[in-house]
């Protein structure tokens, strides 16, 4: 762990749409495996209801947005939530750069999503790399 505490990975709920199981994989892929030692996650729904534990982890913790569309759920909550919000990552814009990789579907994301999505966990793993850095 830093010395900062471990960085928050959160992200959007994005239930029934295939870019927010992207992002959920790509921040299971960086919390269990790629910073497991310097990341963590957090119940995006109870940030939303103002859980006082939740609130106090994003307020006392760096925090990584995952929003699958231009919503930006999980970064707009973070900021709502006076969270230390410290880097924002949107899986459109990882498609956009990786336009062959496409998810199937929702529920199974296939070679090519599954790809994409750990395309982004790389990603968000450097960023948490700066992070603990400062």
């Amino acid at each position: 762990m830093s010395k900062h505490g471990k960085v928050f990975v959160i992200p959007c709920s994005g239930i029934g749409k295939a870019l927010g199981t992207v992002g959920r994989v790509a921040m299971y892929e960086v919390i269990e495996k790629l910073r497991s030692n310097e990341a963590t996650t957090t119940c995006l729904p109870l940030l939303t209801i103002g859980d006082e534990a939740v609130l106090k982890l994003v307020r006392n913790n760096h925090c990584v947005s995952i929003d699958g569309c231009p919503t930006q759920c999980a970064r707009k909550n973070i900021e709502a939530s006076q969270g230390k919000l410290t880097a924002s990552f949107m899986v459109t814009d990882t498609l956009r750069e990786n336009r062959s990789l496409k998810p199937e579907a929702v529920i199974e994301l296939g070679p090519k999503g599954s790809k994409l999505a750990s395309i982004l966990a790389q990603k968000i793993a450097e960023k948490i790399d700066e992070i603990n850095c400062r």
